[in-house]
């Protein structure tokens, strides 16, 4: 087995390594171009030829491949704590005025801050929407 072929072996055991200690999703994609490198190594290709191999196979997988894995591996996810406020119901419970910076909502039975999304008036008594929560801040839409 020439040197580089070797060298192959080390960088596909390397970001492996790496995806197992991240599990981000992004380091297997250029494992699996490691591998293609190795192949073209093994084949008798030059050093030009297989890197340029190893880029081509990471970028397809990239792009072709992790959009569907981390659809179907965080499909089971479970939204906790904060994430699971996000897209709920609350009840305006003084006017939301992001220009005067005033604003108070009840969700969940607590009462938040609370600020527009689009810098639109909400008047009290109005059920909004959580779109996101920035710090303490319930940043929300009207229905």
């Amino acid at each position: 087995m020439e040197t580089t072929s070797i060298c192959w072996l080390a960088v596909f055991v390397l970001l492996i390594v790496i995806e197992l200690a991240t599990m981000g999703l992004t380091t297997i994609w250029f494992a699996g171009g490691a591998v293609a490198g190795f192949i073209a190594s093994m084949l008798g290709a030059n050093v030009v030829i297989q890197a340029v191999v190893f880029f081509v196979v990471s970028i397809v997988l990239l792009i072709f491949t992790r959009p569907f894995a981390v659809r179907y591996i965080n499909s089971n996810k479970t939204k906790t704590n904060i994430d699971g406020l996000i897209g709920q119901e609350a009840l305006v419970l003084e006017e939301i005025n992001n220009i005067r910076e005033t604003g108070c909502a009840r969700l969940e039975g607590k009462e938040w801050s609370a600020r527009s999304v689009d810098d639109t008036v909400i008047p009290a008594d109005t059920v909004v929407i959580v779109e996101r929560i920035e710090g303490v801040k319930l940043i929300v839409k009207t229905k």
